[in-house]
């Protein structure tokens, strides 16, 4: 049986039902945007199994990968690329990786000793950040001092070989 070209493919997943909220959105405005940009269809079921239906591939795949990076986990040591939302005495809040903060601390923020915060980044600026841990709140720990800024290159990583 040929299946005709605009019939909706469909993928199927689950997320953790502590996520689905993250990924409708406050008032669903999360999901409506996933839906009006990529044109597919979500069904999202109250134990976290989600339906993407979608007529273009492509899109289709947009979707999921849209809705997998809401509920991802930052993963240890990963290098991801990031915004300063607030910059504080002790370091910079970071946002990164979808909808996640995390904290640069002050000493994290640069090779040498830093004075002030606002010497090195301020509100808005495009950062670099490597995920060095999770406190025992489960905040993110993120290094800035650990990345080539420029390149994004992890500069830890000569020493682990």
């Amino acid at each position: 049986g040929e299946v005709s070209g605009n019939a909706p493919t469909i993928t199927q997943f689950s997320i953790p039902k502590d996520k689905i909220r993250d990924v409708i959105g406050s008032g669903g405005k999360v999901i409506r945007e996933i839906c009006e940009e990529t044109g597919a269809k979500v069904d999202i079921e109250d134990d976290g199994s989600i339906t993407v239906a979608h007529t273009d591939g492509a899109k289709g795949k947009q979707a999921v990968d849209w809705i997998k990076s809401i509920v991802a986990e930052p993963e240890l040591n990963h290098i991801y690329d990031g915004k300063v939302v607030k910059a504080v005495d002790f370091g910079a809040f970071v946002n990164f990786f979808g909808a996640r903060d995390g904290l640069v601390h002050i000493s994290e923020l640069a090779p040498e000793r830093v004075k002030q915060v606002s010497d090195i980044v301020k509100e808005g600026d495009q950062v670099k950040v490597k995920v060095i841990g999770f406190d025992d709140r489960g905040k993110i720990k993120l290094s800035m001092k650990r990345v080539d800024q420029e390149t994004g290159a992890d500069l830890e990583a000569g020493d682990a070989e």
